[in-house]
C-alpha cells in the first residue's frame, strides 16, 4: 500500500489481527469498539487492506466461521510487516477541532453561544472519562490478553488524562466567560 494513510490503515489492521483471527466483520467492529477511541478507520479501507495484505502473504483468509465469512489470520510475514510499520515515525496529522474553531471567532457567536459549547465540551470529556474508568476496570479483569494488558492499560490512561484536561479546561474557560464583559453583539441582543 501506498501513502502515509494506507500504512496505518495496514497497521491498524494488522495490529488487531496480531491480538486474534478475526472476520473482517469483526475486525470492523473492533476497530470501531476498541481502537475509536484514539483511532479512526474508514470501513471502505479495510477491506481492500485485508485483500492487499492477502495478496502480499501478511494475512490468510482460513474457513468459514458459523455466520459463512473467512476468518482472517496475522502470518509470520504479517508480523514483521506490523513491526516494521511500528517503528516509522508517528505521522503527524493536522488537527481539526470544530469546538476551537468556533471559538476563535467567538465574538461573532456572541459569550452565550460561546459557553453552551463549553459547557457541551464538559458534558462529552465527562462522559469520555467515564467510559474510560470503565475500560480501565474492564481491562484490569482481562486474562485472556494479559500480555497485551500493560500496553492497552497506556492508551486508557492516556484517554483519561485527555478528558481530564480538557474537563480542567471547560471549568478554566466557563469561569474565564463569567468574568467578562459582554461584548457588543451580546449587549446588542439583550438592549
Amino acid at each position: 500500500m501506498a501513502g502515509a494513510r494506507g500504512s496505518q490503515t495496514e497497521m491498524a489492521v494488522l495490529g488487531a489481527l496480531s491480538i486474534e483471527p478475526m472476520t473482517g466483520y469483526a475486525l470492523r467492529e473492533a476497530i470501531r469498539d476498541v481502537l475509536g477511541h484514539f483511532w479512526s478507520e474508514s470501513f471502505g479501507q479495510i477491506y481492500p487492506t485485508l485483500a492487499t495484505l492477502e495478496r502480499h502473504g501478511h494475512v490468510t483468509r482460513g474457513g468459514s466461521t458459523r455466520a459463512g465469512s473467512s476468518l482472517f489470520a496475522i502470518t509470520t510475514s504479517g508480523t514483521e510487516r506490523l513491526r516494521d510499520l511500528l517503528r516509522q515515525p508517528v505521522q503527524a496529522t493536522p488537527p481539526r477541532n470544530g469546538l476551537l474553531l468556533r471559538l476563535f471567532f467567538g465574538r461573532s457567536l456572541g459569550v452565550e453561544a460561546c459557553r453552551a459549547l463549553i459547557a457541551q465540551a464538559r458534558v462529552d470529556a465527562q462522559r469520555r472519562l467515564d467510559e474510560f474508568d470503565a475500560i480501565a476496570a474492564q481491562v484490569a479483569g482481562e486474562t485472556q490478553h494479559s500480555d497485551d494488558m500493560l500496553f492497552w492499560l497506556l492508551t486508557v490512561s492516556a484517554g483519561r488524562h485527555s478528558a481530564r484536561a480538557t474537563l480542567a479546561w471547560a471549568d478554566e474557560s466557563l469561569a474565564v466567560l463569567d468574568a467578562a464583559p459582554p461584548a457588543p453583539a451580546d449587549r446588542n441582543e439583550t438592549g
